[in-house]
């Protein structure tokens, strides 16, 4: 499974690349990577980055998005964080516990649908 997680700036993208890495479980299941995004529709210029994860065997929905939630709290700001797979397109913006519920009940549908896994 490919999916991408946007946020706001370079160094929160970066700040997240490296949360990701550390954590066992994602490290344990997926690849995480910063690569260039193409362009959100009505944007100009050069495409925003984006981070990459790429899941293998044993790619757990819940951790994955229990690690996003938890680095968002840690932030000053907290950022919203835009999860894209193919084109369908999930956030986590007050990261309450519902919302992070409906965001791993949704991808893990999308990957028992997913006949590439």
């Amino acid at each position: 499974m490919r999916l991408e997680v946007r946020v706001e700036s370079a160094g929160e993208l970066r700040s997240l690349q490296q949360w990701l890495r550390s954590d066992p479980e994602v490290r344990r299941s997926g690849r995480v990577e910063i690569i260039g995004g193409d362009p959100r529709p009505g944007e100009m210029g050069a495409a925003l980055d984006v981070l990459q994860l790429v899941t293998g065997n044993g790619w757990s929905a819940a951790s994955f998005v229990l690690a996003l939630a938890t680095w968002r709290q840690t932030r000053p700001r907290r950022p919203r964080l835009e999860i894209r797979r193919g084109d369908t397109v999930y956030f986590l913006t007050g990261g309450t516990d519902e919302e992070v519920e409906r965001v791993i009940r949704a991808l893990d549908v999308d990957s028992d649908e997913d006949p590439n896994l």
